[in-house]
């Protein structure tokens, strides 16, 4: 696992909490789609372009969930 995991996604779930009042649970249970939602509405260009097949595959690699 890659060690810039664990404070980017601290960073995140603190973002989550201010921005949406999100619990660490709700943050943990939520899918990257929920997350990019109520980001995008934060955001001043719109919403995010979305992640391509190809870097979803290599998060999916990097990040495995054990299924």
């Amino acid at each position: 696992m890659s060690a810039a995991f664990g404070p980017g996604a601290l960073r995140l779930a603190g973002l989550m909490a201010r921005l949406a009042g999100w619990r660490p649970g709700e943050f943990w249970t939520a899918t990257p789609a929920e997350a990019a939602a109520v980001l995008a509405g934060w955001m001043d260009d719109g919403p995010a372009a979305g992640v391509d097949r190809d870097a979803l595959a290599a998060m999916m690699e990097a990040f495995p969930d054990g299924r």
